[in-house]
């Protein structure tokens, strides 16, 4: 579990830098369910951080919470993916809040912003790669954007489940309701009439707290029409 195997660009730091990140890289572990970073997002004020996180095993969700209290995903972070925003007052010029929260159990390396600042600001090949990140974050900020404008729901519920399906190498999803609309940005109420839509066409399967994927087929049909 030695950082610098965790650290995409780690032979392009000079040996000082990577003394500097090894010696204030902090080993954590948080349980399923742990909130780890909650507050507003100020790249031009002084806000909180947590620090950068590289996560090592398990899995991360950024969410922001609407003025009535509903989530929607922003994106999740797995194996060797590093979030920026819980070190965001090291940047500059927008401001929103966001959630980052643990779905599984999870281990990872948490970097504080002011030592990863540091190495930026004297390392154009950190400030390239962490430029990367962000834009790559935007990318799929403004993707889910697109699919909450023009997609209708049956078809980004479909494309959920399939990815579910993916992410947890099973057709059978222990999910609730619940949580399925918080990924989703929607009331639970929806999703529930929709998933029993998808139960008499013979899509899925439902029992309670858990989802089977029945037809993969007519699911990736629905998603691509």
């Amino acid at each position: 579990m030695d950082f610098s195997s965790y650290f995409p660009i780690w032979n392009k730091l000079t040996p000082t830098q990577q003394q500097i990140l090894e010696r204030n890289a902090v080993l954590r572990k948080v349980d399923k369910g742990t909130v780890i970073h909650n507050g507003t997002v100020i790249y031009n004020g002084t806000v909180e951080c947590t620090g950068l996180l590289l996560v090592i095993s398990g899995q991360l969700r950024a969410y922001i919470l609407s003025d009535e209290g509903r989530e929607i995903s922003l994106y999740r972070l797995f194996d060797r993916d590093i979030c920026l925003f819980s070190a965001s007052c090291m940047m500059n010029s927008i401001q929103f809040e966001i959630t980052i929260e643990a779905q599984k159990d999870t281990t990872m390396w948490v970097i504080s912003a002011d030592t990863y600042q540091r190495i930026m600001k004297e390392s154009a090949v950190v400030a390239n790669f962490t430029n990367e990140i962000m834009a790559t974050r935007f990318s799929e900020v403004m993707w889910l954007m697109e699919q909450i404008m023009w997609k209708s729901f049956d078809k980004r519920l479909a494309e959920f489940l399939l990815e579910e399906c993916n992410l947890e190498g099973t057709n059978i999803l222990k999910i609730t309701h619940e949580t399925i609309a918080s990924h989703m940005g929607t009331a639970r109420e929806v999703v529930t009439r929709m998933l029993r839509y998808f139960q008499n066409e013979g899509m899925v399967r439902l029992t309670r707290g858990t989802v089977e994927v029945t037809d993969k087929i007519r699911l990736e049909q629905l998603q691509n029409d």
